[in-house]
């Protein structure tokens, strides 16, 4: 007998149904979940393995987001017209998906889980990456899979002054504050977004709100499963455990690493050390255990010396940063690490920056391009095209590892798009007629590249001569808790990252908030905690900047020598054909002969016409060509001409791009002439004046005499025939 789907509706606030559905869809998974809002549908399964795989340590989650493009009515546009590797769109939803649920599952869980979201449904209007996280939670809801919370996440943008939760698509080009906010009823879980530097406390009214419309779809869930008759999860086998090794390890270990976590020395340095005392740990131990000769320490016993003294090393750090305020490298709760930066250190790219933090340091590039270059960005519902983009590298040497090359990770998209978010809020928009593309290449990396990246690009971006108002720098916030107690730390390490239970990063302004990301490795995160983190962000923020300041106070007047010239021009849209000419004639003569490349593209009923060239010289002669094109002739004014042919009652003379008319043999001299010969030839420049118009045939009249000043004595052709 076929299950009867099961499904419970709520209301988003304003009338929007959003509908969760189980038991119709993909039952053989453990938990899948159709959520629907208008004409969109995302379908959720989650899957777990009944036991771990033999030695598993570690918790291996997998979050996949994928659009159908037959949820839009699309055919794929690639050559085996079939979906492919994920696009930069799903892998940014699969990392908002992942960031927030992973910290659901009990530490000691390690069976594979799957988790698969997926649009079977696109509505032009309806964002789908605001609700699929909300399916995902719920597939896990409705399931065995033994999760400790529930969770939700929603999509929170100001729009016109007022705060609107999963605003619609078009709405949502009007915001000036976009953030998806993930939690669970009691706590915050993630946050990642972008805004138009909005204050900390407007960050934090959002965060309250999106939390409110939260916990309504987190009692829909709960809801669900209650109808859908969940009442335990299942039972999971959990690692074997072994105290009284656990008591010999710390024993023998703690005073050894605590003198190192104390020593202030390098990442390296540091690593070395821990691995030595690692080594002595593991002889102390296989010495106690009366062993024979050359028998070896058994395989458990081994793994567990290993894991409890990863464990010891966790411990001992955050108690010295909670009870003593002195972190690995020696710096207190807020100080930042020595800053270095230097702009123009590449001869060739269009604009280059170092900036160094401590250990961390990217080396970024910008290079300008034409309307031609834009990157296409295209998802199931809509494609369109960005002329700013951002491409963020992390090669295995930055951190002093060998490792394969093989494309892009899903951290560097995300870490990219992080970066390109902050700084896009700043680039100019209007009559830039750019393409800009940022590379950041991570050199040396121990704490927030990702920021190192924001700050590098600021600078890069001035030295390129972009018209970038402001700088933007970024820091990377972590926190240490411990019951009640609490540590905010400002500009953490790599290893503060790894052993804190939040990774928190902040990019603005001197005047306000332009992006963040928050990662949540505990069970969630109060709003006091997040007021004073965001508080602590801003004072490590401005001294950034500062020192951005001093290195490069604004951006250059005009782009670099090297780099193409840009102008652009906005024309009536009747001219459009004009400058085109048939079959693109006039268009590609004026490119071939000024060295330019054109552009020309109809927006809001005007043409909107972009001219790069290497040259400033070539870009100039292509803008005055268009300029005469579209210009009207006055009469009275007087033109620069070249004699096109030469006829018995006259010359033809081109005085405008595209425009033609007749100087007669009347009007060349004010002697009396029978021929032009030995007088005008083609190819000719001359100058003339615009006399007049034949008012039936609409022909422009020109006069060569009029500019030569008049012979005493002498008589014009028309006074002689008198």
């Amino acid at each position: 007998m076929l299950q009867q789907p099961i499904r419970k509706t709520f209301d988003m606030g304003d009338g929007r149904i959003v509908s969760l559905e189980t038991g119709r869809l993909a039952r053989q998974a453990d938990g899948a979940v159709t959520v629907s809002c208008g004409n969109c549908m995302i379908l959720a399964t989650a899957v777990a393995n009944k036991e771990p795989k033999e030695g598993q340590s570690f918790f291996p989650l997998t979050v996949d987001y994928q659009e159908k493009f037959a949820s839009a009515g699309r055919i794929p546009g690639s050559f085996f017209k079939r979906e492919a590797k994920l696009n930069d769109y799903e892998v940014l939803t699969s990392r908002l998906i992942d960031r927030a649920l992973r910290p659901l599952f009990p530490e000691d869980y390690f069976c594979d889980v799957q988790v698969l979201v997926t649009l079977v449904s696109s509505d032009p209007e309806i964002m789908p990456d605001a609700l699929a996280c909300l399916a995902a939670s719920a597939a896990l809801a409705v399931s065995d899979i033994p999760i400790k919370e529930i969770i939700s996440e929603v999509r929170i943008a100001r729009i016109e002054g007022q705060f609107k939760v999963n605003p619609n698509r078009s709405e949502l080009e009007k915001a000036d504050m976009d953030f998806i906010i993930a939690a669970t009823e009691k706590n915050l879980m993630m946050v990642e977004g972008e805004s138009q530097e909005c204050s900390e406390e407007d960050l934090c009214k959002a965060l309250e709100l999106a939390h409110d419309a939260i916990r309504v779809q987190i009692k829909a869930q709960e809801e669900l499963r209650q109808l859908k008759g969940v009442s335990a999860k299942r039972e999971y086998k959990k690692p074997e455990q072994d105290e009284a090794l656990r008591e010999k390890v710390y024993a023998f270990a703690r005073p050894k690493v605590y003198e190192i976590a104390k020593s202030r020395l390098g990442k390296h340095e540091r690593s070395d050390k821990f691995s030595a005392v690692g080594e002595e740990l593991m002889e102390h131990i296989k010495a106690g255990l009366n062993l024979n000769e050359g028998e070896e320490m058994p395989s458990l016993t081994k793994k567990l010396t290993s894991a409890y003294y990863s464990d010891l090393q966790y411990y001992v750090v955050r108690d010295m940063i909670l009870d003593e305020k002195v972190r690995l490298d020696g710096r207190g709760l807020e100080d930042i690490r020595p800053l270095d930066m230097e702009v123009d250190v590449l001869p060739s790219p269009h604009g280059a920056s170092l900036f160094t933090r401590g250990e961390t340091q990217s080396l970024t590039t910008v290079t300008l391009g034409t309307p031609l270059d834009e990157l296409l960005v295209e998802s199931a519902a809509k494609s369109f095209d960005s002329k700013f983009f951002l491409h963020y590298n992390f090669p295995p040497f930055s951190t002093g590892e060998v490792k394969m090359m093989r494309g892009q990770s899903r951290r560097e998209i995300g870490h990219g798009n992080l970066a390109q978010r902050s700084l896009k809020q700043m680039m100019p928009t209007g009559d830039f007629a750019y393409t800009v593309r940022v590379v950041s290449d991570i050199l040396e990396s121990n704490g927030s590249s990702s920021m190192a990246t924001v700050c590098a690009g600021s600078l890069a971006l001035m030295d390129a001569g972009i018209p970038f108002p402001k700088h933007v720098s970024g820091i990377a916030m972590g926190l240490i808790t411990k019951d009640d107690k609490y540590a905010v730390l400002s500009d953490i390490l790599g290893d503060e990252d790894h052993l804190g239970d939040m990774d928190f990063k902040v990019t603005g302004t001197r005047e306000g908030i332009c992006g963040v990301q928050m990662d949540i490795k505990v069970d969630g995160l109060k709003m006091e905690v997040m007021r004073q983190a965001l508080d602590q962000a801003r004072r490590g923020r401005l001294h950034i900047l500062e020192a951005m300041y001093n290195c490069i106070p604004e951006a250059r007047s005009e782009v670099k020598p090297h780099a193409p010239r840009m102008v652009k021009l906005f024309i009536d849209r009747e001219f459009i054909g004009a400058v085109i000419g048939p079959g693109g004639k006039v268009i590609q003569e004026m490119q071939r002969e000024t060295g330019t490349t054109i552009n020309i593209e109809e927006v809001n009923n005007m043409g909107e016409v972009s001219i790069f060239g290497a040259n400033k010289e070539g870009v100039q002669r292509a803008e005055a060509w268009i300029k005469g094109i579209v210009a009207v002739p006055v009469v009275g004014d007087t033109y620069e001409s070249t004699v096109k042919s030469i006829m018995p009652f006259g010359a033809f003379v081109e005085f405008l791009p595209g425009k033609q008319g007749l100087v007669h043999i009347s009007e060349v001299s004010w002697k009396r002439l029978e021929t032009l010969d030995g007088v005008l030839k083609e190819g000719d420049k001359i100058k003339v004046k615009l006399i007049g118009t034949d008012p039936k045939s609409g022909k422009f009249k020109l006069s060569r005499k009029a500019l030569i000043p008049k012979p005493e004595g002498s008589r014009s052709r028309e006074e002689s025939n008198n």
